[in-house]
């Protein structure tokens, strides 16, 4: 009589087990169609990202081409395209080369827009910052000192790839205000960095003689000087401009 009632008990258990399973079929199923749904739908992206960063380096890569050759009608087209790409690197590099050609049109105002699109753009303190310092460059004449610092001070804390050139152009801000002392003490600290290469710590320097011997109306000129030597501009995967030496280069498609 035992082994009946086992009997009829696995009977139901199995039953039960039956029911349950055909009960939550539908949902696992549904559970593994979108986990499936999900994992093609971040390869597409991914596959997306990958050909549209690989378009904006081309047509980056001739638009520098095309500069260098001296037709800067055709860059300018390929640049504005290449601002519009999902390309985080690639969009931010366009809007800086886009502001430098407004800038040498000395349309500052417009260049800074550019410059600042450019920082909000970039994927990283790398390009962000070098765009972020351009435009602290472009407004050295005309801002007034309170701006720049705002501007600047953020860029010099450490970690950031160009604290140095941007302690240099706080430095011509506040000599540029009538703060020669405040100006100095940037310099002095440029002129013993170890980060500062020799040509940053040359304008230091000559800033500092000039202020020592009272001819500090004349660096404005120096500033200007330096304004015209902003940070390396990355170029695109095997990109050299003429007469100049290999330079950090953007990044390729991701």
């Amino acid at each position: 009589m035992s082994d009946l009632f086992e009997e009829v008990e696995e009977q139901l258990r199995s039953e039960r087990y039956r029911t349950l399973i055909v009960k939550a079929f539908p949902w696992v199923l549904g559970a593994a169609a979108v986990i499936l749904i999900a994992v093609f739908g971040v390869w597409g992206w991914q596959k997306y990202r990958d050909q549209q960063s690989a378009k904006a380096s081309e047509q980056y890569g001739a638009a520098l081409e095309a500069m260098s050759n001296g037709h800067r009608d055709q860059a300018l087209t390929l640049w504005t395209q290449v601002a519009k790409s999902p390309s985080a690197a690639y969009k931010s590099l366009a809007l800086m080369q886009l502001g430098g050609l407004k800038l040498a049109d000395r349309k500052t105002p417009d260049a800074v827009k550019l410059f600042d699109e450019a920082a909000d753009a970039a994927p990283d303190a790398v390009v962000g910052d070098a765009a972020r310092l351009k435009s602290a460059f472009a407004l050295l004449d005309t801002a007034p000192e309170k701006d720049l610092e705002a501007r600047l001070t953020p860029l010099m804390q450490d970690g950031h790839p160009y604290r140095i050139q941007a302690r240099e152009a706080l430095g011509f801000a506040k000599l540029m205000a009538g703060d020669e002392k405040g100006a100095r003490g940037e310099f002095v600290v440029i002129s013993q960095s170890l980060d500062a290469n020799e040509g940053v710590r040359e304008r230091a320097k000559a800033a500092m003689d000039l202020i020592d011997s009272g001819s500090a109306k004349a660096v404005p000129a120096v500033a200007r000087a330096a304004a015209a030597l902003p940070p390396p501009v990355m170029l695109a995967p095997g990109q050299v401009t003429p007469n100049t030496p290999p330079q950090p280069q953007a990044p390729g498609p991701q």
